[in-house]
């Protein structure tokens, strides 16, 4: 019986070069002015991408646990620095993703400490999802409001610290989803991509990447 010459491409390979390949089309693409559905296709772009390079590069589970909180710390620090350094405020969504963030920080390094077997890694990527699903919920819902013209933007709306002080907690959490006109802002740009948009990729690559882990050792 013949063998063949090449060893098999996994799956996530498949996504770094498929990531690859569009990155090459899509700076082709010559987009004038906002263009939601081109942000969409940047954005799944991306995702895909980040979150294959992530499975092809993913160590051993309790060193992956840690990895993921350093990652998470590095991005809390690094939006402290542009909020303190840059002069770049966060509007409310913004907030909250920082939360749904150090949410999944906290997470990966009880799991690290802990070291649990599949059961116990089934267990951490359900929360996981819970937290990096509603980190994607306000991300998602920040993009589409940087997405939409300007004559459609909220007018900008309580500061998140009054509302904290005068409002139920859900009816915080409702006003922050519904957005108001400084999370509309576009202050930080990579790739075409703004600051939420990056966001969105992140949460997808965490909750991803949480759930390879299960597999990853017995």
């Amino acid at each position: 019986m013949s063998t063949s010459r090449y060893p098999a491409l996994t799956w996530p390979w498949v996504g770094v070069l498929l990531c690859l390949a569009l990155s090459g089309q899509e700076y082709l693409l010559q987009a004038a002015g906002p263009n939601a559905s081109l942000t969409v296709y940047r954005i799944v772009l991306m995702a895909v991408g980040v979150s294959s390079v992530a499975l092809v590069l993913l160590p051993p589970r309790r060193i992956a646990y840690f990895l993921a909180f350093f990652i998470c710390a590095s991005l809390i620090l690094y939006a402290l620095y542009l909020q303190y350094i840059e002069g770049l405020e966060p509007c409310p969504l913004c907030v909250f993703q920082r939360i749904c963030v150090i949410g999944m920080g906290i997470v990966f390094l009880i799991a690290g400490f802990h070291h649990p077997g599949r059961g116990g890694a089934a267990a951490y990527a359900l929360v996981q999802l819970l937290i990096g699903g509603a980190g994607i919920a306000f991300a998602a819902r920040q993009v589409w409001l940087q997405s939409l013209p300007p004559d459609q933007v909220p007018s900008c709306g309580m500061g998140l610290n009054y509302m904290l002080d005068t409002l139920p907690f859900t009816d915080v959490l409702r006003k922050v989803f519904e957005g108001s006109g400084e999370c509309a802002e576009k202050s930080w740009e990579f790739l075409h991509l703004s600051l939420a948009a990056w966001m969105l990729v992140f949460f997808v690559a965490i909750i991803a990447t949480s759930f390879a882990l299960i597999r990853r050792d017995p």
